[in-house]
C-alpha cells in the first residue's frame, strides 16, 4: 500500500477530498518528522510509538570486498507496535486461507 493509497481509503472514509486528505497526512508525517529531530518520542496508544535511538561507533565489514570500515556513531528512528495492534494483525492474518496452515494429515 503507497501513500497515495491511504489517502484514497483515508478520504473515501471520512467524506474528506483527497486534497485535504492529502494535506493532513502530510502534516502528520512532517510532525513525527520533527518530534523525533528534536529528540522527542511519540506515542499513539492501541498503535505504537516512535522513539530515537543512538548506534555506538563501530567496525564493521563491507560484505563486497571485505574492507574493514569505520561506522561513526549515529541516531535511528524506530517504531515499536503496541500489543493491540500486534493482536490484531495476528488474528488477521489467522483469519486467512493461505492454504499451507490448513496442511491435510493422515
Amino acid at each position: 500500500m503507497t501513500k497515495a493509497d491511504i489517502v484514497d481509503k483515508v478520504a473515501a472514509g471520512t467524506g474528506l477530498t483527497k486534497l485535504e486528505t492529502e494535506a493532513i497526512i502530510e502534516g502528520f508525517f512532517k510532525t513525527v518528522i520533527e518530534a523525533l529531530k528534536e529528540g522527542r518520542g511519540i506515542e499513539i496508544r492501541g498503535f505504537g510509538s516512535y522513539k530515537v535511538k543512538k548506534k555506538n561507533a563501530r567496525q564493521a565489514r563491507n560484505p563486497k570486498t571485505g574492507e574493514q570500515v569505520f561506522v561513526p556513531a549515529h541516531y535511528v528512528p524506530t517504531f515499536k507496535f503496541s500489543k493491540d495492534f500486534k493482536e490484531m494483525v495476528d488474528k488477521g492474518m489467522s483469519e486467512r486461507s493461505f492454504g499451507h496452515e490448513k496442511e491435510n494429515r493422515i
